[in-house]
């Protein structure tokens, strides 16, 4: 053990923030801590430093525990340079490597008498100096500013670096000085893709127990052997990393949702019999009600567990098919200034295709969505063809396709002036926005809540073709996994850029990477891309073509035959995919009916109208009938 909460409570004025917490954290443990957005991540590590104190509970610490604390912000003045910030980490191996130089240059004044001792002395300190990473101390930082780009940049001082420079800089502060616990607030907000992964393979590596509050769900997949999340004031927590929490979680929702529903049913049915019995009014049958209703007033009644109703309700249903061919772009190029993007890009989409665009910032993604869109001209005469019956739907980073002098209720009306005011309040409802929230001005929105907006437009255009321009950005957890969801269930096209590298891993089944002004096709999803994207085959450097990663195995003249295989065998999964739903959903249906006939033939008035009786028993043979033809038919496209 090296941390441990014991029933922590904290408040701020009325306002509960944690209530009745515990944990324990173990040395080496890699825990990554999540939750909506003030549910308290934040103040929980303030409170394990010492920023806050708990009002009740008690949080105790391995003896001789040592700390380091990366805050989102950090706002520390030095006017050291960015290398000897980084030195001061290894201040203490510096004066003992100064004690060995000092102890070799006085070797030849020690006396034969005193030589034993001395070298003894001079061993033992060597030998600690190495223990210690004394000879690896330089390479050691010198990893650590590659790592977090910082190396162009170590001898800029440390007053002239912005925000997130020297937030980067505390990190690598924290990681050299290596303490027992560290706790990182969002540590990979200001980092690029490059430096997330070199800090993903740090963490995994470094000796200390970690625990850090992270929305990166694939940073938290690479690095958490544990997982907390904070919900309504307490906390959950499984072993594992993400992936493993969230089937956990639901396993465990489960459980609860159903010993809730069991002891409601059994509350109700007691009252129902304590009722009976008073309406008796004997004094056996209200000696009988009053034992029962002692009995259920000792029950420990289990909460209701939090339900689906805070969450959007995201469909994403194309009105009409596209045909096969969706778009064709072919020598696209823009600069800015002296700076060249790209030049002559050229790719293809056809129908059912997930693909994403990847690369560093200010590569140019966002910029190709643009042109596509034609918010923006490209450089030179190029050739942008939509295939036939393709509708757009188009989400934009910084939500310009809606109106911020607008109200939400007229956004939405304005868009579709067909629909009815209870149609607009319910679409804006599954969206999150209930009541007076539908005539909030769009300007004062948060950007979690333009997001939603602009995703409830997309959805309202039924379009069969998506360009998505950091669709993520300000979504939680779970309307991420929403959108996530609901792409994979979409049978349109969809294209679009993305940081963010779980969604890409869940959504996409083609990427196409900008990488020094080309794209670079990857033919599977995030995982395939780090796995395949250092067995490029030799590419023409004449053009700026897609050209795309073949595995070992493969030649030049099987790449189109393969890549047409894979289309067709993603295909044909998601017509089975497609085609089980609608099973699934009529099974449903023919249930619900099921059901609704049991009741009417329950009915006394039904029991003695035998004609009534017999049209009912065949409708329910009938009903059973095509229930077992569609059991088969499920069992059979599921083997």
């Amino acid at each position: 053990m090296i941390l441990s909460f014991n029933s922590v409570s904290f408040s701020f004025g009325e306002n509960t923030i944690l209530n009745n917490i515990t944990f324990l954290l173990n040395e080496k443990e890699k825990c990554a801590l999540i939750g909506d957005n003030g549910t308290g991540k934040s103040t929980l590590l303030k409170l394990i430093m010492g920023e806050h104190t708990p009002d009740s509970g008690e949080i105790v610490f391995k003896k001789d525990c040592t700390t380091g604390y990366v805050a989102q912000n950090q706002d520390f003045n030095s006017t050291k340079s960015v290398y000897e910030e980084l030195l001061d980490c290894k201040k203490d191996l510096i004066e003992m490597e100064n004690r060995i130089r000092l102890m070799e240059e006085n070797l030849k004044n020690v006396s034969s008498e005193e030589m034993d001792d001395y070298m003894n002395k001079y061993h033992s300190l060597t030998e600690i100096f190495d223990k210690k990473g004394g000879y690896t101390y330089k390479s050691e930082i010198n990893g650590v500013l590659n790592g977090l780009k910082f190396t162009d940049d170590r001898e800029k001082t440390v007053n002239l670096l912005s925000g997130g420079e020297r937030t980067r800089l505390m990190l690598g502060k924290i990681l050299l000085t290596k303490p027992d616990l560290i706790l990182l607030d969002e540590p990979t907000n200001y980092l690029d893709i490059q430096s997330v992964e070199w800090l993903e393979s740090y963490l995994s590596n470094v000796q200390s127990a970690v625990l850090f509050v992270s929305h990166d769900r694939y940073f938290i997949n690479k690095t958490a052997n544990k997982v907390m999340e904070i919900f309504g004031n307490s906390l959950l927590s499984f072993d594992g990393n993400y992936d493993d929490f969230i089937t956990k979680k639901e396993q465990y929702t489960e459980t609860l949702t159903s010993a809730y529903e069991n002891q409601q049913r059994e509350i109700k049915h007691q009252m129902e019999v304590i009722k009976k019995l008073r309406s008796f009014n004997r004094e056996k049958s209200i000696k009988r009600a009053d034992s029962r209703q002692k009995m259920l007033d000792k029950i420990e009644v289990i909460d209701k567990p939090v339900n689906a109703d805070n969450e959007m309700k995201l469909f994403l249903t194309p009105d009409i098919e596209s045909g096969k061919d969706v778009l064709s772009v072919k020598g696209i190029s823009k600069s800015f200034e002296e700076r060249n993007l790209f030049s002559n890009l050229s790719f293809e989409l056809k129908k059912g295709e997930h693909v994403a665009i990847i690369g560093a910032n200010g590569s140019g993604k966002t910029t190709i969505l643009k042109i596509i869109n034609d918010y923006l001209e490209s450089d030179t005469e190029a050739s942008i063809r939509f295939g036939s019956n393709v509708t757009i739907g188009y989400f934009d980073q910084q939500s310009a396709v809606i109106d911020d002098s607008k109200t939400l209720f007229d956004e939405i009306s304005d868009s579709y002036p067909d629909m009815t005011q209870t149609e607009i309040r319910n679409t804006l409802g599954a969206f999150l926005f209930s009541n007076d929230e539908v005539f909030k001005k769009i300007g004062v929105l948060s950007g979690g809540e333009k997001c939603r907006v602009v995703l409830a437009k997309i959805m309202l255009s039924k379009a069969n073709f998506l360009v998505l321009d950091e669709p993520t950005n300000h979504l939680d957890m779970t309307s991420k996994t929403i959108l996530e969801d609901a792409l994979n269930a979409f049978s349109g096209t969809c294209l679009y850029v993305s940081h963010d590298r779980y969604f890409i891993n869940k959504t996409a089944d083609r990427i196409l990477s900008l990488e020094n002004g080309r794209l670079v096709e990857y033919l599977g999803n995030y995982d395939y891309f780090l796995e395949k994207k250092n067995q490029l085959s030799a590419f023409s450097v004449e053009s700026n073509t897609v050209n795309t990663v073949k595995t070992e195995d493969e030649n030049d003249s099987v790449s189109k035959s393969d890549w047409m295989e894979q289309k067709k065998a993603q295909s044909e999964k998601r017509k089975l995919e497609n085609k089980i739903k609608t099973i699934e959903e009529k099974i449903e249906a023919l249930e619900n009916k099921l059901s609704s006939l049991e009741e009417e033939m329950a009915k006394p008035e039904t029991a003695v109208n035998s004609a009534k009786l017999n049209k009912l028993c065949s409708q329910q043979a009938e009903t059973n009938e095509k229930l077992s033809s569609l059991y088969e038919e499920w069992e059979e496209l599921n083997s």
